[in-house]
């Protein structure tokens, strides 16, 4: 399970997530990454703490009944949660399920957001 303070709950953090941030999908899923805006303080500063790195997961009736949809959603919660600390802190991941991630065994689900995240994070080509 992603601890409280690691989840994605307001809807202006999804959008902010998708449509500024950036994206790289894969067969089952599709994985974006937005760095969250802090106001005027300076995340680096002394004395102030960078927010922690904060995820969501978007899993529509196109992968399956409701059934299918929760166990989707808890995998990529359990695939996360070891991968949050190879994002930089403040970020805002929203991972986005495809219809086949229905069908997919952990091992694929894990080998591509795997995938995605290192794309993401510059360490991989098109």
């Amino acid at each position: 399970m992603l601890p409280t303070e690691h989840r994605l709950r307001r809807r202006e953090d999804f959008a902010t997530a998708v449509r500024r941030g950036r994206r790289a999908g894969r067969t089952l899923l599709v994985v974006h990454v937005a760095r969250e805006r802090s106001g005027a303080t300076d995340p680096h500063a002394p004395g102030e703490d960078a927010s922690p790195t904060r995820a969501g997961f978007v899993v529509s009736k196109a992968v399956g009944g409701a059934v299918v949809r929760t166990r989707v959603k808890r995998k990529l919660r359990h695939l996360m949660r070891d991968r949050l600390g190879l994002l930089p802190p403040g970020s805002l991941v929203v991972v986005r399920a495809l219809p086949g991630a229905g069908d997919a065994a952990y091992g694929q689900l894990a080998r591509d957001l795997d995938a995605a995240i290192t794309r993401l994070l510059g360490g991989g080509a098109r």
